[in-house]
């Protein structure tokens, strides 16, 4: 367990509060690209307690700003697309992407002060499928170059899911491999749209249901955690997956694509008891199974909340519970996990848990957590932050979904894939 005060620093995410300091060093996703479409009204939006607006000017270029005129406080998400900003409805004041008030129609001269104003505004940029900006001070670093973000619509699919917990228990969710062997359980085998494990002629879900107690290691990188979870079966061999923790808030882990590619979830917090998590599911060999993703989507509402939620106890069927799945909420994992993480609580209280030695990666996300923090409060830059194309590669971001021998050197075997990444390069 950790203290109040601990569990204050890592879930606080508001402006001034030390999480949210430094969750405002990194960029971080804010909508879907698909929210924006060319000529779509502006989009109110609420990140890291903060009101803003998002917009696509005339010209395509997409600005986020405060949400209230800088006038007289009206909500400029109402306003009007046109001459090359967003125009509040009220007196007609003129912003650009960058804040800056271009006309004040009704003042002579269209606004002899007008250059004083300085809106708040924050930069953006589109990538896979979303749109990200960067809310923290100075020069904005690099955006990550990561392989998901460039990928293009036949191998990467994204959504977004509603959560009604802070962003730290379910991003915790990622990185505890056990919950795999339960929560996520079928009491069938499930074969149909999944590509398999390397290595292997039976998908992923069936081979965490025969070993629920996995043997674990975690190693610091320089943008996070590496976890290893290795489960021995039979015939002398072990399925290894190997998965992250990625500074600030996201995760990447083994996912539909088998170990042809990875998905995934990055907690983006919209105040400290509610959080979108953006999903990238990625495919680095064939095209992504429509069908598939298309089953993801169906679990979702048209404003991206999920149709099973605490309001209908995840539409949980008992009768199913004995010859379906473990936990009888259908098949979609998305509400599997909405379900373990909201119900511990707005904001769960760790002063309560009981951690155990497979929770060794929480451990280590957290402390390292703690470790960037500190970092931003000594007025230094924490680490993933990039400044350097140099620095913007990532081969030992590798993730693994593979069958070995029992008696493997698992750690050897990932070095030697990260060794061949590297080489490709």
């Amino acid at each position: 367990m950790i203290s109040r005060e601990e569990n204050q620093l890592l879930t606080q995410t508001g402006r001034g509060t030390p999480a949210g300091e430094l969750l405002r060093r990194y960029w971080q996703p804010v909508a879907l690209a698909e929210e924006l479409p060319p000529g779509g009204a502006p989009l109110a939006v609420r990140i890291l307690g903060e009101d803003l607006v998002l917009f696509r000017d005339d010209r395509g270029r997409v600005g986020l700003l405060g949400l209230h005129c800088a006038h007289r406080g009206t909500d400029l998400s109402y306003g009007r697309i046109e001459d090359g900003g967003l125009r509040c409805l009220y007196h007609g004041w003129l912003y650009d992407i960058h804040g800056r008030c271009l006309e004040q129609p009704g003042e002579p001269g269209g606004g002899e002060r007008r250059d004083a104003i300085r809106h708040r505004a924050y930069p953006c940029r589109e990538a896979g499928g979303a749109v990200f900006a960067y809310l923290g001070p100075g020069e904005p670093p690099l955006l990550p170059d990561y392989d998901f973000l460039a990928a293009g619509p036949d191998h990467l699919y994204v959504s977004k899911i509603f959560h009604e917990c802070n962003y730290l228990q379910a991003n915790e969710g990622n990185i505890d491999p056990v919950h795999l062997s339960f929560l996520h359980r079928f009491l069938q085998n499930r074969e149909e749209g999944y590509r398999g494990v390397r290595g292997a002629n039976e998908s992923h879900y069936n081979l965490v249901a025969r070993n629920a107690a996995p043997t674990m290691d975690v190693e610091l990188t320089d943008f996070g955690v590496r976890i290893y979870t290795v489960r021995k079966l039979e015939n002398d061999k072990a399925y290894l997956r190997v998965s992250y923790f990625i500074l600030p808030n996201l995760s990447a882990f083994p996912g539909q694509t088998g170990g042809q590619g990875y998905s995934v979830n990055w907690h983006v917090p919209i105040d400290d008891a509610h959080h979108w998590k953006y999903t990238f599911v990625y495919s680095a060999g064939p095209p992504l199974h429509k069908e598939l993703v298309g089953r993801e989507r169906s679990e979702l509402t048209p404003d991206y909340r999920l149709v099973r939620n605490e309001a209908n106890r995840y539409l949980q069927d008992r009768e199913a519970m004995k010859t379906k799945t473990y936990a009888g909420m259908g098949t979609g994992f998305q509400a599997h996990d909405a379900f373990a993480t909201a119900t511990q609580g707005a904001v769960q209280d760790r002063t309560n848990e009981h951690l155990v030695s497979s929770d060794k990666a929480i451990v280590a996300a957290r402390k390292l957590l703690e470790k960037a923090i500190r970092d931003v409060q000594q007025g230094c830059e924490p680490p993933h932050v990039i400044r350097t194309p140099s620095a913007n590669r990532f081969p030992h971001l590798l993730i693994v979904s593979d069958m070995i021998d029992s008696t493997a050197d698992w750690k050897a075997y990932t070095r030697k894939l990260e060794a061949e990444a590297r080489a490709r390069l």
